[in-house]
Formats: structure tokens, C-alpha cells, sequence
């Protein structure tokens, strides 16, 4: 999804219309209190580790900056996903990392709760996210919060959890506080994007146009 104009961050109870990201996460940063536009380093905290798919010591790194409200990132985990997971990842050629970067308030919320679930919960969540965005996160008249709820619900998790994990106002700064991050680093302005091997490739792609950015595939 490219940032443009009529992008829009939900937030606080209205509407601000942005058409450039760095801006609109500043006001983020100042509405929920946050001053640091570096992401958090700590490992402590099972929420902010990172979340990978593949072999740790694959000579491929692949870095997917997506937002689970983003249609685009939706139909590449449906059509691309699947055979980057087949031929790359569990050939271990590639080893594959998520990192959040929500478009608006209702991707967020999904990104704290994807993140309250086990490690190894996060990608097949994920996936039932990405599937059922006409559910969640596009049905006009529907409580997002309730359906992300459901979901969570299917996936084992607790509503005690769900709602302490949306009420994470820690890990919600953390992951604005990397997305500003990580917008700054690489310039960041369409989702999905990818950093393989440090370079930076923007928008979704067939198999094919995906594995020829990928060195030895």
C-alpha cells in the first residue's frame, strides 16, 4: 500500500489525514508521551523479540515491513508467501523476519495482540489476519476490535490476555518507536517492503520477481 495524501492514521478518537509517514508517526510519538524515535533494544520482553521464519543462520535475510491492514501485504502472504516458504525459507536459504509497520490505529491493535501470542502462534495468526481483513478490518459497520478478538479467540488466547494486550502501552510505543526506525533507516514509503541484505525493495511481487532479489536462490 503506498503512503501517499490520502493516507490516514486512526487515532485518539479521529481522523488525520498525512501524506508523509515520518510526520504522521511524530504525532503518534507525541500523542501517546513518547520522545525516543529509536527502537527499544531490549530482549528481555517475549513481545519484542523478533519474529522470523527459517534458518537463523541462513545467508539470506529477508525483512518484510508490513502493516496487517494493507491489502497489498495480504494478497502477498496469499500468492507469494506460500512458495518463498517452500523453496526459500525451508530449504534454508533465507531466513525471513516480520517487523510491524501499521498504517493506522486498527493494525495496530492487531499487532499488539499477534505479538501477546507464542512465537510460534505469531505466523499462522498472522496468516488468518492477512485472510480476513474483509472481516476485521474493512466490513463497514463491524467492531474491529471484537472481530481481532475472535480470531485471537480461535488462536487459544485468553480475553484476560487479549485485553491486557491491548492496553500494552509499553509495546505499543516500542513498535512505533521501531517503525519510525525503521522508516528513517530505509526510507520506508509503500508497504509491503522488503530488506534483503540491507538493499530495499518496495510493493508486492509474484514468486518470481521475489526470488531473483534474492542472492544464490
Amino acid at each position: 500500500m503506498m503512503l501517499t495524501r490520502r493516507s490516514t492514521l486512526l487515532f485518539a478518537g479521529g481522523m488525520v489525514t498525512t501524506g508523509l509517514l515520518s510526520q504522521s508517526l511524530g504525532r503518534w510519538n507525541l500523542l501517546l508521551g513518547t520522545a525516543s524515535a529509536q527502537p527499544a533494544t531490549s530482549t528481555d520482553d517475549q513481545h519484542k523479540t523478533e519474529r522470523t521464519l527459517g534458518d537463523a543462520n541462513a545467508k539470506v535475510t529477508v525483512i518484510e515491513c508490513f502493516s496487517l491492514t494493507c491489502t497489498h501485504c495480504a494478497s502477498f502472504a496469499r500468492d507469494t508467501m506460500p512458495e518463498v516458504e517452500k523453496e526459500l525459507i525451508a530449504t534454508g536459504k533465507v531466513r525471513f523476519v516480520y517487523r510491524d509497520f501499521p498504517l493506522d490505529q486498527v493494525a495496530l491493535s492487531a499487532a499488539l495482540v499477534a505479538r501477546y501470542l507464542a512465537p510460534a502462534q505469531y505466523h499462522p495468526f498472522v496468516n488468518a489476519l492477512l485472510a480476513n481483513q474483509d472481516r476485521w478490518a474493512f466490513a463497514r459497520g463491524v467492531n474491529s476490535t471484537e472481530e481481532i478478538w475472535k480470531l485471537a479467540a480461535l488462536a487459544g488466547m485468553s480475553r484476560a490476555t487479549f485485553d491486557r494486550a491491548l492496553a500494552d502501552t509499553d509495546l505499543r510505543n516500542w513498535i512505533l518507536q521501531q517503525q519510525q526506525a525503521d522508516q528513517e533507516r530505509w526510507k520506508i514509503d509503500s508497504t509491503p517492503s522488503f530488506v534483503i541484505n540491507g538493499e530495499k525493495y518496495s510493493g508486492e511481487m509474484s514468486y518470481e520477481a521475489f526470488k531473483k532479489l534474492v542472492p544464490s536462490a
